[in-house]
């Protein structure tokens, strides 16, 4: 049995709030608390060592952050190089584009959704009203139909000017990128700062269905499996690994299989070096989104000696305040 003397003890101390207190100085306040506080602020701190380390920043994205508002963040943390490669569903991805070509998503207490909106929501008088719900929040069809054209000009755009060739996913959502002009796109961003973004599951997305709707007629040729070769040769050619993992989900595998067939690295570590999962899943039913970064220890995804934290909490919650943290760090 190991005594109390044994281990590493580290006193509570309880957050002090002080007058005008910074995003930065509150989080290292909660550096000397227990449970969530105390993890927020190990992810901060971990962060930070893998933006002053020479460290590829692996940026996993799933849920619906971009409708929720987190959008801007994340195209700021690509233009600023605080990730290197983004890994997301394709949803968020569409939703990029809707608010880049001039749509918008609105909260419902900001949407006329008949009587009682106040209390709970219609969504047979949204259907009718022409507007799909996610959570507490909707987007007009409208945006789809725009989206819808759109895309057609990106594929035929792709198709123009190489009908044979097949292209990587990858490809296609630089593609994507390189036909938004909206600064604050995720896309777009990716595009100017030349950070790859992977999106493993697009054709379960609508850019994956109006893609196969264009193949009917056109041979749009996408190649759903050559993006593995591009993001191991990154992971391999890194003298140093990190995770930053939203969710979890279908972005958080692909990212950590890469560790799987990759050789080790001149170190001779295996996997990630640091690590650091939001989630609000949790371990019990076997999901991947809440399995523990101590498991994927098991499976050589994240190194034995890694510095991991797994914060559990929204993403719309902790990443702005981590990101005001560590900018404020880095300034």
């Amino acid at each position: 049995m190991i005594s109390l003397k044994e281990t590493r003890l580290k006193e509570v101390k309880a957050v002090k709030i002080g007058k005008n207190m910074s995003v930065n100085e509150l989080v290292s306040g909660l550096g000397d608390c227990a449970f969530g506080a105390g993890r927020l602020a190990t992810a901060v701190e971990i962060y930070e060592t893998m933006l002053k380390a020479e460290t590829t920043k692996f940026l996993g994205i799933s849920g619906a952050l971009v409708p929720a508002g987190m959008r801007n963040i994340i195209a700021q943390m690509i233009r600023e190089r605080y990730v290197d490669v983004v890994v997301t569903t394709g949803a968020n991805l569409v939703h990029d584009i809707i608010e880049a070509l001039g749509d918008h998503h609105y909260k419902i207490g900001e949407v006329e959704v008949g009587p009682g909106a106040d209390k709970s929501v219609d969504d047979v008088l949204l259907r009718e009203q022409g507007m799909d719900r996610i959570y507490d929040m909707v987007v007009p069809e409208e945006a789809f139909a725009r989206l819808e054209a759109f895309l057609r000009g990106v594929f035929e755009k792709l198709d123009s000017k190489s009908r044979d060739k097949g292209h990587t996913i990858r490809e296609l959502t630089k593609a994507i990128g390189e036909n938004l002009s909206d600064r604050d796109s995720i896309l777009r961003s990716a595009v100017d700062s030349e950070v790859p973004i992977f999106c493993p599951a697009i054709a379960d997305s609508m850019i994956g269905l109006h893609a196969w709707i264009y193949k009917q007629t056109c041979p749009l040729k996408v190649d759903a499996f050559d993006d593995m070769k591009e993001l191991i040769e990154i992971f391999c050619e890194a003298p140093c690994t990190g995770a930053i993992i939203l969710g979890g989900g279908v972005p958080k595998n692909f990212i950590f299989q890469t560790a799987l067939i990759a050789p080790s690295r001149e170190q001779g570590q295996e996997g990630f070096d640091y690590a650091i999962q939001i989630t609000t899943d949790t371990p019990e039913n076997g999901g991947l989104s809440g399995a523990t970064l101590e498991e994927a220890k098991s499976w050589g995804k994240i190194g034995a000696k890694a510095k991991a934290v797994t914060v559990y909490c929204d993403a719309t919650i902790a990443l702005p305040i981590i990101m005001a943290a560590v900018r404020a760090r880095r300034r």
